[in-house]
C-alpha cells in the first residue's frame, strides 16, 4: 500500500468569533470546511461554521434513492418512488409486474408479487417544470435489503420516553421534511414499547403476554396495528425492537422462550424490521463461543423466514465473536460492528473515529458486507440528541465531524438510520441527510463496501467501487490541524485521466492525471467521485 502524501498547514489561533452560516447553536472546533480549490485556508481556531454544502434539489423532477429492491414471493410489497421537485407531481411505472399497483399522486407501489424473478421497470415523474425517469429493478426471491436500510430510529433522542404519538409524528416528519423523497423508508421504534415488569410507572404496565403467549405492548402504545397502518399509509415501513433475552436493555419484556409467538405478533402487527438486541441474553448464553453467540440469532432468523411478510433483521450484539463472519449465515440483514456510538454523549466523536475507522479497517470488514447483508456501525447521530441527563442538545460533533460521519457511513455501505429529533430538523442537519449524490454512494446497486486504500499518520483515503466503474473516494483528516492531501492513482488502482466531482457540493472539479490534491480540515473530509475520462 502506498502512503498518502501530505503537507500540514498550521492554523493561526484566534479569539474572534466567526459568523454563523445557520441559526443553529455553534459547534466549537478548530477549523472550517475545506476549500477544494486546493488553496491553503486558515480559519478561526475558536469555532467552525455549519456551512451547508448540499445544493437545493432542482425544482424539476429528479428520481433518487435505491435502484434495486428485494421482496419475497407472496409478501406484501410497499415502496414509495423517492423523487424531489415541485409538487404536484405525477408518477407512472412501465412494466410493473403482475400483482402490483401504483398511486399516481403519491408514487406508492403496493400489492404482492407471486412469481420469482427479476423485473426491470421504469419509474417516471413529471411536474409543470419537466419530467424524469429511471430504471429500477424489483427482485422477487429470498434476499431482502439489497441496499443498506435508510430511515429513523427513536433511541438516541427519545430513549425510554418513546410513545405512539412520537412514532406517528416521526412518520409525519419523514414526509414533511422531504426525507422520503431521498429514499428514507423505515420508522423504527427502539426499546421501551413492551411492558416493564415491576415498574411503578402505570404507562409502562399491563399484561406481559396474551393467552397465546404473544407479547403485548405497554399503555404508551395502545394499538400497534393501528400504528403500523398509519406509518404504511405514508408510504413508509415500520420497525420494532426486542431482545432474545428475558428482558431488553432497559428492562422491558424480551422474547426469550417466546420467540415464535413474538415473531408472529410482529408480523400480525405489520412490522417490516426487527432490531434484535443481545442485552440480557448474556445471562442465558453458556459462554462466548461462536455457537452460543450465533444461537439466538439463528433461531429468530429461521422463524422470520416463515412469516407471511418480509421482516428485515438487524443483529445488535456489538461485534462480538466477529459477527461479520456469520451474521448473514444466521439470517441477519445487518449487524452491529461495535458498541453504541452514543453510549456517552460527550464521547460520540471519539467513538466515531475509533469504531467507524479503526474497527472497520482493522478487521477488513469490506470483505464481509454486500447486498442483503451490511456492516452496521450504528446510527447517524446528528441534529438534536438525548444528552442522557433528561434533555436534548445539539450533537457534540462539529460540522466537519458530521460531514465525516455521513461520508464514512456511505463509503462503508452502512445503513443510514438517523436517530436525532426528526421533528426538529435544522437546515444544516437536513442538508447532511438529503444530498442525493452522497446517498447514491451508499445505495449503489453493486453493494461493495469501501475500504481504506491508504494511510499516513492522521490522514486516510477510503475508496468504494461503484456499479458504473467509477470510484467514490473519501479523503479524511483525523488530525488537529488542516492538512493537504495528495492521492496518487496507484493508491486507488487508477490509471490515466480521471474526472473528479465533489459530491457534497455536487460540483465538477476538473480532470486530473496521476494524482488529486486538496485541503482537508481538522476532523473533516472531502468526498469525491472519480471516473475515467471518456474517449
Amino acid at each position: 500500500m502506498k502512503p498518502v502524501h501530505i503537507t500540514l498547514i498550521i492554523l493561526a489561533a484566534s479569539l474572534c468569533r466567526g459568523d454563523q452560516s445557520t441559526s443553529d447553536p455553534p459547534r466549537w472546533a478548530m477549523a472550517g470546511v475545506a476549500d477544494t480549490s486546493g488553496a491553503s485556508k486558515a480559519v478561526s481556531a475558536s469555532r467552525e461554521e455549519a456551512v451547508i454544502l448540499t445544493p437545493p434539489p432542482p425544482r424539476a423532477p429528479r428520481i433518487n434513492g435505491a435502484k434495486i429492491f428485494g421482496v419475497r414471493p407472496g409478501s406484501p410489497f410497499l415502496f414509495t418512488i423517492p423523487a424531489t421537485g415541485d409538487r404536484p407531481m405525477v408518477f407512472a411505472v412501465e412494466n410493473l409486474p403482475a400483482g402490483l399497483k401504483m398511486d399516481a399522486q403519491t408514487g406508492q407501489i403496493s400489492g404482492v408479487v407471486s412469481s420469482r424473478g427479476e423485473y426491470t421497470v421504469t419509474f417516471k415523474a413529471s411536474n409543470a417544470l419537466g419530467r424524469a425517469e429511471r430504471k429500477f429493478k424489483i427482485v422477487c426471491g429470498d434476499t431482502l435489503a439489497l441496499t443498506p436500510h435508510m430511515g429513523w430510529n427513536s433511541w438516541y433522542v427519545w430513549e425510554n420516553h418513546v410513545t405512539d404519538k412520537i412514532m406517528r409524528e416521526a412518520a409525519d416528519a419523514m414526509v414533511a421534511s422531504g426525507m422520503i423523497n431521498h429514499g428514507y423508508m423505515y420508522v423504527n421504534i427502539d426499546d421501551c414499547w413492551s411492558v416493564k415488569p415491576g415498574s411503578k410507572d402505570p404507562s409502562l404496565g399491563g399484561e406481559l403476554r396474551d393467552a397465546q403467549g404473544k407479547v403485548n405492548s405497554n399503555r404508551r402504545f395502545p394499538d400497534m396495528k393501528a400504528l403500523t397502518d398509519y406509518i404504511h399509509s405514508k408510504g413508509l415501513k415500520a420497525g420494532i425492537y426486542t431482545s432474545p433475552g428475558p428482558l431488553t436493555c432497559a428492562g422491558h419484556v424480551g422474547a426469550y422462550g417466546h420467540e415464535i409467538q413474538d415473531a408472529e405478533r410482529f408480523a400480525e402487527w405489520g412490522f417490516d424490521f426487527l432490531k434484535y438486541d443481545w442485552c440480557s441474553y448474556g445471562k442465558i448464553a453458556k459462554n462466548k463461543s461462536r455457537g452460543e453467540l450465533e444461537k439466538p440469532y439463528r433461531l429468530i432468523g429461521d422463524i422470520l423466514k416463515k412469516q407471511p411478510r418480509d421482516i428485515v433483521l438487524n443483529l445488535c450484539q456489538y461485534g462480538m465473536g466477529s459477527v461479520w463472519e456469520w451474521g448473514q449465515e444466521v439470517g441477519g440483514h445487518s449487524w452491529r460492528t461495535a458498541g453504541d456510538l452514543g453510549l456517552s454523549f460527550e464521547g460520540i466523536a471519539t467513538a466515531l473515529f475509533r469504531d467507524g475507522f479503526d474497527v472497520y479497517s482493522r478487521n477488513e470488514l469490506h470483505k464481509f458486507g454486500g447486498p442483503g447483508a451490511w456492516n452496521d456501525p450504528d446510527y447517524l447521530l446528528l441534529g438534536y440528541l438525548s444528552n442522557w441527563k433528561g434533555a436534548t442538545a445539539p450533537t457534540p460533533l462539529t460540522p466537519n465531524e458530521q460531514y465525516t460521519h455521513v461520508s464514512l457511513w456511505c463509503l462503508l455501505a452502512a445503513p443510514l438510520i438517523f436517530s436525532g429529533d426528526i421533528t426538529r430538523l435544522d437546515a444544516f442537519t437536513l442538508s447532511l441527510l438529503t444530498n442525493d449524490e452522497v446517498i447514491e454512494v451508499d445505495q449503489d446497486p453493486l453493494g461493495k463496501p469501501g475500504r481504506r486504500a491508504a494511510k499516513e499518520d492522521n490522514l486516510e483515503v477510503w475508496a468504494k467501487e461503484m456499479e458504473d466503474g467509477s470510484k467514490a473516494v473519501g479523503l479524511f483528516n483525523r488530525g488537529e490541524v488542516e492538512a493537504r492531501v495528495t492521492v496518487k492513482w496507484p493508491d486507488l488502482g487508477l490509471r490515466g485521466k480521471q474526472t473528479v466531482r465533489d459530491l457534497w457540493r455536487q460540483k465538477d472539479l476538473g480532470t486530473f492525471e496521476g494524482q488529486f490534491q486538496t485541503s482537508v480540515p481538522r476532523h473533516g473530509v472531502v468526498l469525491v467521485k472519480m471516473a475515467a475520462l471518456a474517449h
